[in-house]
This record gives C-alpha cells, structure tokens and sequence, in this order.
C-alpha cells in the first residue's frame, strides 16, 4: 500500500457478498496435504468463474479430478520429500514435469528436457528433494512453461521449522523461520495468477487432436486474475465448497485484534502482481525462502514495511500483518473509560468516543457488512432485508491486487484478484 488505509466494514461495503461471514470460517493453518511422499497426476479440467464461464485448464492433483492451483504441500524442514508424477494430459499436451525453484530436486525415469526429466503421456518420473531450509516455496512445469504454467500447473510448497523458534514457542505461538522475530498466531496463503482466456481456447480446441498443440504469436493478454485458484467474489467462499470442485482453496483471512498473521504471497503466473493491503502495512520477513536480516545484527530483522507487496513471476514473499486499531482515534468497541481492556487492544484509544455523530439510520444506504453500529462486535439495528453479511459485526479490509484492472472478472467489477480481511472479536472463535 502506498498509503494508509483504515476505513473498515462500519462504513459499509458496495462489494456485497453473500458467502463472506454468515458462518465466520477460517483456518490457523494452511489448507494443503501433508507429508513425505505424494503422488501427483497431471489432469485436464475446468474451472468456474463468478460471470458464469467455464474455462478449460490443466492442473496437478492427488485426486481423481484436476485442481488449480495443485496441492499446497506441507513439509517439515529436514523432511526428505518424494513426488511420483503422472502424465494424465491429453496426447497432444505433450511431456510435463515439475520443476523446485530453491529446492535441489533430483529426478528419476521418464525423458529427458530442457530443465528436467518429464513424464511422457500415461508415463511417469520421480522427483526427490530434502526440504532443508523452511518457507514458503512453488513448484510448476518445466516443460513449455510458457504454455504449462499458463494452463495452470503450478502450486505451492511450505516448508515448517522442525520446531517453533525459542521465543515463538514460549508464547505458544509458530515461527516461519529459525528466527525469533518470526512468530505468529494464524497464516494464509495467497497464491497469485492469471488467465489469457485466448489462450485456453485454442489449446482446448486442439486438445484432443492428433498434433501436438501450436499456438499463434499474439500478445499474452489475461482476462481474469486468481487468487489460489478463484476470483472474487468466490474468493470469499470456504475451502472445498461443492460449487467450486476443482478449486478447493479458499483466499479469505480472519484474525482477533492483536493477533500476528502470516501472509505467504506466491507469484505463481508470468506478470508481477502488486498485492495491496488494506488496514495496516505488513512487516515483509522473507523473499524467496531466506529470512531478511541485518548484515550488523542478524538477530534483527531488516525487511521493509509495506502497504503493498510487488510479488514478481516465481517470487514468494512471506510478511506478517498485525491489527489492533491503532490510528482509529477513537475505542474500537464503544468502552467507557472504567471499563477493561479487550485482548489486543489499542490501549491508547481506551474510552475515547466516536468523534462523528452517526445519520439516523433513514438517511444511510446499507453496505452488505455493515453491522449496524461502528463497534466492533456490536449489532445495530438495521432495516428488514439489510446487511446479513457480517453477523459477528467485525471489521472488514479489502486486500486486492493494486493493478486496478485486475479487480475485475473479464472487464467486469467488482471481482479477480480481490478478497476480505475479516477482523473479529475476540469472543467469536476463529477454528
């Protein structure tokens, strides 16, 4: 972000959806697969879009059926890691594989490539690797990335600490790293991509031809921007919704004041995406795996606070976010100055009042999160048939690409790369 932002949920929202809070899902961890060994299959598909399309893709899973992206897979450091891939692509797909950007995988079977070995149509080829140094990582197709990884085969790979670091541990929280300075209590995964949907067309109409797959010499050109796999205003949806099967991630975000969130950003597509934060700026601990520290003091991290992560093609940023409605100027939850403090409140801010007298109800126009009252955790009254999207009356911030054209599904506002940060309180459960 380029400049701070703190207007929240009480002010209402013109992106009104109905799938945001109404059961208040989220995760402390990360939706992935767990383990050492995986078997991974190479599969086409389609993937839903909110305007009603349908577009053909490719995309690795461990299932029956094509994902996008493909499994996050988690690891624990020292982990030694094996993926057995199969080529379940049509013929005139070709060869693919996987490559490890800041993993040393060796290979075995299958055919030669430019990058690594590839599993031939209906063959396999093995790929193994120690998962020595923890963070956040992606894998994709070395094979015609340019077309592969277009397609949608890419996914991430999250590498835990052995154990939390010493302090993270004595305050019962993780790390991302064997570093003290990387705590925190919840983490997400934000995994972004982009679709040229001339592209998808004209590999589906050769699909299943005889002839390996040609495509013309235009410009790249997307049309509809992900985040893991979605587009707003399915972003906001629960992981593993029927509706969406072949796109089980979630990309929505829930914290309690004071809480330390992780946001693991992966630049999965072939164009940087400047992915904007709304609320407070985040504290950017790692580029690319490797902890950022002071060259004097490594015990000191050194990564810049930013409002706005430039993630590039096959980057990953990890950064932590923390909220605790510092700079609001006024108490959060309404509280008289007698009152006790909330867990991770702004003590500064402690009994002062709203400094606004707010309209009668008659002269406002009712947002889909709007509560009712400015409070968090407080229900107002609201007319019949009004709000419904925020029944734990939290606060809301927008976290999107900040590229405006991305915030759209095919020229069509609101939607792409574009999801909520639910800020609830502290008596409502986060799972």
């Amino acid at each position: 972000m380029s400049a701070r932002h703190t207007h929240t949920a009480t002010l209402g929202a013109g992106f009104a959806v109905a799938l945001l809070t109404a059961s208040a899902p989220a995760w402390a961890g990360i939706d992935g697969e767990q383990g050492t060994s995986f078997a991974i299959t190479a599969r086409e598909g389609y993937i839903s879009t909110p305007d009603g399309g349908s577009i053909y893709s490719w995309g690795y899973t461990t299932g029956a059926a094509m994902q996008l992206p493909g499994p996050t897979l988690l690891v624990t450091e020292g982990d030694t890691v094996t993926i057995t891939l199969t080529n379940a692509l049509p013929l005139a797909a070709g060869n693919v594989s996987i490559v490890f950007p800041g993993l040393e995988a060796t290979a075995a079977g299958g055919a030669a490539g430019s990058l690594t070995r590839e599993a031939t149509t209906g063959g396999t080829v093995t790929y193994q690797f120690v998962a020595s140094k923890p963070g956040t990582y992606q894998y994709h197709s070395g094979t015609r990335p340019d077309l592969q990884v277009e397609m949608g085969l890419y996914g991430a790979i999250i590498v835990e600490p052995a154990a939390p670091a010493a302090a993270c541990a004595a305050l019962g929280q993780s790390s991302a790293y064997n570093h003290d300075g990387t705590c925190f209590d919840r983490e997400y995964l934000f995994l972004l991509s982009e679709i040229d949907l001339d592209v998808h067309q004209a590999v589906e109409a050769q699909a299943h031809g005889s002839t390996p797959i040609t495509l013309g010499e235009g410009p790249f050109f997307p049309d509809y921007w992900l985040l893991n796999g979605r587009l707003a205003p399915d972003t906001l949806a629960a992981a593993g919704r029927d509706i969406l099967p072949n796109q089980p991630y979630a990309a929505s975000a829930f914290m309690h004041p004071g809480d330390k969130v992780l946001a693991r950003v992966v630049g999965a597509g072939r164009d940087p995406h400047p992915f904007h934060f709304h609320g407070n700026h985040v504290r950017v601990l790692a580029e690319d795996g490797s902890v950022i520290v002071s060259q004097s003091d490594p015990t000191r991290l050194a990564g810049p606070k930013l409002y706005t992560i430039p993630s590039n093609p096959g980057s990953t940023v990890d950064a932590l976010f923390e909220w605790t409605g510092e700079g609001l100027g006024w108490d959060m939850y309404g509280h008289a100055a007698t009152d006790a403090l909330e867990p991770g409140e702004w003590a500064a801010d402690h009994g002062k009042a709203l400094p606004v007298d707010l309209p009668n109800s008659a002269d406002l126009t009712f947002g889909g999160f709007y509560s009712g009252s400015p409070f968090l955790g407080a229900m107002g009254a609201l007319p019949p048939g009004e709000g419904g999207l925020n029944p734990d009356a939290g606060f809301a911030y927008m976290w999107h690409s900040h590229t405006e054209r991305e915030i759209v599904n095919n020229d069509v506002f609101p939607g792409g790369m574009m999801t909520m940060m639910i800020v609830l309180p502290p008596s409502v459960d986060i799972p």
